[in-house]
Parts: C-alpha cells; sequence; structure tokens
C-alpha cells in the first residue's frame, strides 16, 4: 500500500488520506451517536437529524475516496465536499446534541457546498479529455 501511494502525485495522496479520515469519523459518529448518545438523541428527539449527518457524511467521504482512488479528483470538488461535510454534517451533529435550533441555518450552506462538488464531477473542465472524470 505504501508503494502505491508513493507512485500517486501528492494531491491524489493527500484526498485518499483526506477521504480515509473522513470515513473512519463518520463510522465512528455512527457508533457514538448509536451507543453514546442515544439517551441524549432520544431526549433532543434528534436521532433522525444524527442519522441524516452520519448518511451524508459517509456517502461525501465515500464518493472522494473513489474519485481520489481514481486519480480523478478536482480541487473544486475536494473541496466542495469537505466544506459541505463540515458545514452540513457538523451543524447536523451539534444541532443534535446541544438543540439549538438556529444552527439549523447553517445546513443549507454545506447542502449547496455538496451541490456544487457533485456539479464539479458532471461538468468536464475545459480542455479536458472526454474520458477524465
Amino acid at each position: 500500500m505504501v508503494t502505491i501511494l508513493r507512485a500517486m502525485d501528492t494531491r491524489t495522496r493527500i484526498s485518499l488520506r483526506v477521504a480515509g479520515a473522513l470515513g473512519f469519523l463518520g463510522v465512528a459518529l455512527g457508533a457514538f451517536g448509536a451507543h453514546g448518545l442515544a439517551d441524549l438523541l432520544a431526549r433532543n428527539e434528534r436521532l433522525d437529524t444524527w442519522h441524516t449527518a452520519v448518511l451524508y457524511h459517509l456517502i461525501h467521504a465515500v464518493a472522494l475516496m473513489a474519485l481520489a482512488a481514481a486519480g480523478r479528483v478536482r480541487p473544486l470538488t475536494f473541496w466542495s465536499w469537505l466544506i459541505g461535510i463540515l458545514l452540513f454534517s457538523g451543524s447536523l451533529y451539534v444541532l443534535s446534541v446541544t438543540n439549538i435550533k438556529a444552527l439549523g441555518a447553517i445546513t443549507p450552506f454545506g447542502g449547496v457546498a455538496f451541490l456544487i462538488g457533485w456539479g464539479s464531477v458532471c461538468l468536464r473542465p475545459k480542455g479536458g479529455s472526454e474520458n477524465e472524470i
């Protein structure tokens, strides 16, 4: 595995490591919510909110991992999804444990960041080849 990582360019290596860290964190937060925070989330009536945060967190971590592993992650996609996870999932995580409803105003900005990232996956860069993602 180390040999494979050395053969990749720096952006790809960083993207893979960040995607791996995001996946790790998503699984850890999912487990923590199911076990360590179960009573608090039930009291706050925020278990569904926590699940939504984990779902979007993990979907984008896996998608980033797939693009990075293919060596096709664009900076716009990378940063949009990272910001999306921080704003969308992050605001939902904090909302779930604190029940501060004003945090819900941050969530849509993360959603927009996710959409920008998906849009950048769909659009071919100017001068890019047909087989480039």
